[in-house]
């Protein structure tokens, strides 16, 4: 078993940033691919962002590539979001997932382990 806890969010202007944490108990965390997705009201969970268990290929969606970054620091067994020029639309609810490596990176499906969530809202 994983267990993940997410901390971080907040209320930030456009044009801002806020940096995500993940933090991971429980089984060994290095082995896991992980992912942070989002869910904004009334809408489905989607895909943000994803780093392989080897911690050597990153795959973000169109909508973040440029301002947000993925990093994991296996010895906190931590995971980071750190995003930039945040605008309106980031606004949602973001969730880290952990998976075993091989399955796809963007499916919702794919994810063994969730994390509770934590608000992130941008305000224009």
């Amino acid at each position: 078993q994983v267990q993940l806890v997410e901390s971080g969010g907040g209320l930030v202007q456009a044009g801002g940033s806020l940096r995500l944490s993940c933090a991971a108990s429980g089984r060994t965390f290095s082995s896991y691919a992980v992912g942070w997705f989002r869910q904004a009201p009334g809408k489905e969970r989607q895909f943000v962002v994803g780093l392989s268990g080897s911690g050597s290929n990153t795959y973000y969606a169109d909508s973040v590539k440029g301002r947000f970054t993925i990093s994991k620091d296996n010895a906190k067994n931590t995971v980071y979001l750190q995003m930039n020029s945040l605008k309106p639309e980031d606004t949602a609810v973001y969730y880290c997932g952990a998976r075993l490596p091989g399955s796809g990176y963007a499916s919702v499906s794919s994810y063994d382990y969730w994390g509770q969530g934590t608000q992130v809202t941008v305000s224009s």
